[in-house]
This record gives structure tokens, sequence and C-alpha cells, in this order.
């Protein structure tokens, strides 16, 4: 087992410090690979807040009342807020190397929430990056050494760590919302001539229709049944000017069992009615000959 930890003023008691925004009061690491396992457990959480970096390997939280655990595996990270109950396990049979750091200050939750990580959240999905750990072991050194002027530069690496972290959320989901919106695409350009349900689409992707509604019109500038109605008349619009299919087929081609109704989208959309649209596309075509 490597273990290598530094706390500020040498202090392995927790505290609670509102003296200024940010304080940096305890940086570590661990990696277990001989040791068969490390237990911790604070039923009475700490006074500070605690940031934990799953390097390698995976470890064992326990965040719910109940024995069941959440495997946390390497490229995430685990945040506890003061006093709240801590209780986790690192096992040396699957390699965990953890680095994590203790800090405190009068604006934490603010500071907290401005990168990205909400009240509540407690696993941030960040990917593995050897910059992560560069700085945990450069918060170590400093707390070692106590050069001039550690304490600010502690707390201007927590910040750079944040800032990393904040990013990769932000990709993260720019990575997620970006795969939704095309496989939202892609089930309406494969289904748009039957009956699409917005609700049960976005129930089935588990997303709240509000919020599938307004990404999918951020990301095509366009909702999604206004998406799925420009699919419906571009297609009828196709089978108007090359094929003899009559409206109502076309309609039911499409997607329309109304006739009526089709004939009134579509003159809505293109500002004359199909019989009028398919008219004109024959004036056109004799003319041009």
């Amino acid at each position: 087992m490597y273990i290598n930890c530094a706390y500020l003023n040498n202090s392995l008691i927790d505290f609670m410090d509102k003296s200024k925004p940010l304080i940096v009061g305890s940086c570590g690491t661990y990696h277990l690979y001989t040791r068969p396992k490390l237990p911790t457990h604070r039923p009475k959480g700490r006074l500070d807040f605690q940031l934990l970096y799953v390097a390698s390997g995976k470890a064992h939280f326990y965040f719910g009342k109940g024995d069941e655990d959440t495997v946390v595996p390497a490229g995430n990270m685990v945040v506890y807020r003061p006093k709240e109950p801590q209780k986790y396990v690192y096992y040396g049979s699957e390699q965990t190397e953890v680095y994590w750091v203790h800090f405190t200050g009068n604006n934490v939750k603010n500071i907290l929430r401005s990168y990205g990580i909400a009240d509540g959240m407690h696993v941030i999905h960040t990917g593995t990056s050897l910059e992560f750990t560069r700085i945990f072991k450069q918060m170590i050194q400093e707390l070692h050494q106590c050069r001039e002027d550690y304490k600010e530069l502690l707390t201007l690496l927590l910040h750079q760590l944040l800032i990393h972290i904040h990013r990769q959320l932000a990709k993260t989901k720019n990575d997620y919302l970006d795969h939704e919106m095309e496989l939202a695409m892609q089930y309406f350009n494969e289904n748009y001539n039957v009956e699409i349900s917005i609700e049960d689409y976005a129930a089935s992707r588990g997303m709240s229709v509000s919020w599938f509604i307004r990404n999918f019109k951020q990301y095509t500038s366009t909702t999604p049944m206004q998406y799925i109605v420009s699919l419906r008349i571009t297609n009828a619009q196709m089978l108007l000017e090359t094929t003899s299919y009559n409206v109502t087929e076309i309609g039911n081609i499409v997607g329309y069992d109304n006739p009526l109704y089709f004939s009134r989208i579509f003159k809505k959309c293109k500002g004359v009615s199909p019989s009028e649209y398919r008219k004109q596309e024959q004036t056109h075509l004799s003319q041009s000959q």
C-alpha cells in the first residue's frame, strides 16, 4: 500500500473556517495493491468538504442508509459535504488508487455550483487525466513544504482542479446531448409516417418532455413536432411531383389518415393545397420542356 498525505498546520483534525471563500485543509492519496482493503466510516461526516478522485481501479461508496454499495470506477470523482455521513471501502484486489482533498470556506457551496457541481451531486464523471493527478500531487507537495504563499497557491490549485472538472462536465453534457438528439432525429426520420407521441418518446429515453423539446429545438432550431411535420410535407412534395398517387393516398403514405387535415397542414406549410402544388409543378415542367 502506498500512502502520501499532508495536512494544513500538520493537524489531522477536521475544521470549519469561514474567514475566506475557500481554504484547503488537507490532501492525499492511497494506492492499494498489497493490503486487502481500506474501509472508511464517518457516521457523522466531517466539518469540511471532501472531493475524492478515483484514478485507477474502483471504489465502493455507501450513500444511502442500506448496505447496497455504489461502485465508482476510475474516471469519477465523489464529493461529500459537511456533516454528511461517509462510508466507503477500497479493495487491494481492485488496485484502487484514490486522491482526495478536504476544503472549507465561507463560499464553498456557491463556488461548487459555479463549476457545475450541483447541491446533492455525489458522483461526478470526469474521465481519467494526468492533469488531475498532477494538481493533487502539487497540492500534497505544497502542504508538505509550506513555502511562501502556499495557502494562496493551494486555493488556486483547487480552483484549477474545479475548472478542469467543469470543462469535463460540459464536454460530457454536450456528448450526451449530441447523442440523444441524433438518436431522436434518426427515430423521427424512420417513423415520421406513423403516429409519434413526443411524450412517450421522451419517457422511453428517460427525459422529461420539457427538457427534450427545449434541447431538441436548440439543436435543430425547430421543435420535435415541427421536425416531423417538415419530414411529412417534404416527402409529400416529392410524391406529388414524381408519382400519380392522389392526394388521399399521398396523405396516407406520409402519415395523415384524414385527407382534409393533410391538405390544411400542407397549405399552411407551402401556401397552396396539395392539388394546387401538383398543378404548379406540372405547369413548370411543361414550360421547361
